[in-house]
């Protein structure tokens, strides 16, 4: 009686588990030039990048770190000002199926103000995963 009820426990705890795993949208990126990208809207989420519970999806195998500049890259202020930004460290473990141990990854976490801002605005983003990107509620797309 033991015997089943622990393997009945063990299998309820695996299928439990297995569907939790967050699949990567593998979405493809379309740069401007080499070093931004191409953003075509402002997202209507007001938490869309701005908390490590939606971060903003810029990976890739090989460029994750550059990606990451390049979004920032082809962000403005909300009236097109230019933007100034800095990497403020890692945070935020999530789960990802792109991660290398375990399942989850780190986030990055930077902060980012233009002239005339009265406060820097962190940004999370996730440097593993891709999905469609959009400009955080409160910033413009740079215009070129």
């Amino acid at each position: 009686m033991k015997t089943k009820l622990i393997i009945t426990f063990i299998l309820l705890s695996l299928f439990s588990c297995s569907t939790t795993k967050n699949v990567s949208k593998n979405v493809k990126q379309t740069l401007l030039d080499d070093n931004t990208f191409v953003i075509t809207e402002i997202s209507s989420v007001s938490s869309y990048g701005l908390s490590p519970k939606n971060p903003i999806e810029v990976g890739s195998e090989d460029s994750g770190p550059k990606n990451e500049r390049r979004y920032l890259n082809a962000l403005s202020g909300p009236n097109g000002e230019a933007i100034s930004y800095y990497r403020s460290g890692s945070c935020c473990p999530i789960k990802s199926d792109k991660a290398v141990f375990g399942n989850k990854v780190m986030l990055d976490n930077y902060r980012v103000t233009w002239e005339g801002s009265k406060d820097t605005i962190s940004i999370y983003i996730n440097m593993y995963d891709s999905g469609k990107l959009m400009a955080p509620k409160g910033f413009g797309i740079r215009k070129n």
